[in-house]
């Protein structure tokens, strides 16, 4: 069992790109000479990860047969059966002077559609024993079977209150057609929105739990680092990471907010490797004529994650520039977003940012603005952008934007070990739009965003390459 669960967090190697270019990077010495060095390369490299703490809990008890919101709802389910025949029995003792058992003659054995009840009592019989069996019994994680019992309800109703002579008979030719109705589909919903969605997140919940519980500090890349993966650098040399952003130059986390946010950004990270490092879990999505590929993964606590990758052909340092170092000159670019504002530079690697999306789905997605953290990580074969939503004093909710919520997530820009001229650029998404939207809908428009920001990736990036040439050649001049 752990080793199973082990397994959902055991790094895979990453699959090189196979696709070459016959491009030059000679032309891009100035630009990557220009960019801030890579520091941090020490003779052992560290090969694991620290787990974010949300992820180490206690070793976990062992499971209940059938989980608590389960019971209730079972419970739930008895008291229809229970309440729907005390209402019977009530109604012959009301229509019928005679004894109990001559109105039960009258109903049961001398059954009539349009004048008896004994229907509706059987009706609530039948959800009992299809909803206990199924989902007491078999203990059943999907809909399927209330949908029968309460489409089944609601036709039979429907019927026999349109042919049936019971609306005139006294007031119980009302009230037991609507009770029956409105307990059915109480139950539908109670199972719907409550058992089935608490379930699953109580599942993510315990498979994180034993994984921690098995294994307290997995290592995230158990063998040797090759040439395909990724690993965490030690620590910086003294004054190294001062030269990786001069507008931070020295800056350091003092306040108990702005270590907060250093926190946060190391998780966002965390979790972000962890998704990076389980590629062959990854469940394919679609892809577009440029080669590109969304993926989806579900992760324990934050729910369905997409994952873009795609292969640039441009060295990685240009990709880096252009959407990791400079985030608020994104917007001059990229449609899918109106506005990119750095609210704090909280240490040389940590900032907040306020982020506004474009609508989506022909406009029926709306905008959408965000505030989350980021935090950089340059590393000797790739560069990491990770981040996750926040809150700034600066920035507080308006009426002007739902404001949506990010789950960690960020951009990995890999190196070719075999071209520099080329590289693999992976955006990891994981977002709550908020509203209410259809979960389909909200899907589709990611992956159509994800994919347009990537047309405008590459736009910009001929850009950038068309005006360096220019410059070059004029500087030759």
């Amino acid at each position: 069992m752990c080793s199973n669960l082990n397994s959902l967090w055991t790094a895979s190697s990453w699959r090189s790109s196979c696709a070459t270019a016959e491009m030059s990077g000679g032309e891009y010495g100035e630009l990557g000479g220009s960019l801030p060095v890579i520091a941090s390369l020490n003779a052992s490299y560290s090969t694991s990860v620290s787990v974010p703490s949300q992820y180490l809990l206690a070793p976990p008890a062992e499971r209940k047969l059938i989980s608590d919101v389960r019971r209730t709802f079972c419970l739930f389910v008895t008291f229809d059966l229970l309440f729907i025949s005390l209402l019977w029995i009530i109604e012959m003792n009301v229509s019928f002077s005679s004894s109990i058992w001559d109105s039960l003659e009258n109903e049961v054995v001398h059954y009539s559609f349009s004048t008896s009840f004994f229907d509706i009592a059987l009706l609530a019989l039948f959800r009992f024993l299809c909803l206990q069996v199924a989902y007491a019994g078999f203990r059943l994680k999907h809909w399927w079977v209330i949908a029968i019992t309460t489409l089944v309800t609601s036709v039979f109703l429907v019927v026999k209150v349109i042919k049936s002579n019971l609306l005139d008979s006294n007031a119980f030719g009302y009230v037991l057609p609507i009770t029956s109705f409105v307990v059915a589909w109480l139950e539908t919903w109670f199972l719907d929105f409550k058992v089935l969605s608490q379930e699953a997140e109580e599942e993510r919940a315990y498979v994180a739990a034993v994984n921690a519980a098995c294994e307290r500090a997995p290592m995230m890349y158990p063998r040797a680092v090759s040439d395909g993966q990724f690993y965490s650098p030690p620590e910086s040399i003294a004054g190294s990471e001062e030269e990786l952003d001069e507008e931070g130059l020295g800056r350091k986390a003092v306040t108990a907010q702005e270590k907060e946010y250093v926190q946060q950004g190391k998780v966002a990270l965390s979790v972000v490797e962890q998704i990076l490092a389980q590629e062959e879990n990854w469940k394919f999505e679609k892809n577009n004529d440029m080669g590109d590929a969304v993926y989806t993964l579900e992760v324990p606590f934050h729910g369905k994650t997409f994952i873009l990758k795609g292969l640039m052909q441009c060295p990685a340092e240009l990709v880096y520039q252009e959407v990791i170092l400079q985030p608020e000159k994104m917007v001059q670019w990229n449609r899918t977003i109106i506005a990119c504002q750095i609210l704090q530079r909280v240490d040389d690697n940590t900032l907040v940012t306020y982020d506004v999306s474009a609508g989506a789905a022909g406009g029926v997605v709306s905008a959408r603005d965000f505030v989350n953290v980021r935090r950089v990580d340059r590393r000797r074969d790739c560069y990491l952008s990770a981040g996750m939503a926040t809150t700034h004093h600066a920035k507080p909710r308006c009426s002007r934007y739902v404001r949506g919520e990010n789950g960690p997530g960020g951009f990995m820009v890999l190196k070719s070990s075999s071209n520099p001229a080329i590289c693999t650029f992976i955006w990891v998404l994981n977002t709550d739009l908020k509203g209410h939207l259809p979960r389909y809908l909200i899907h589709q428009s990611l992956a159509a965003t994800m994919f347009e920001f990537m047309s405008h990736l590459r736009q910009r990036i001929t850009e950038v390459r068309m005006s360096h040439r220019s410059h070059h050649h004029h500087h030759h001049q």
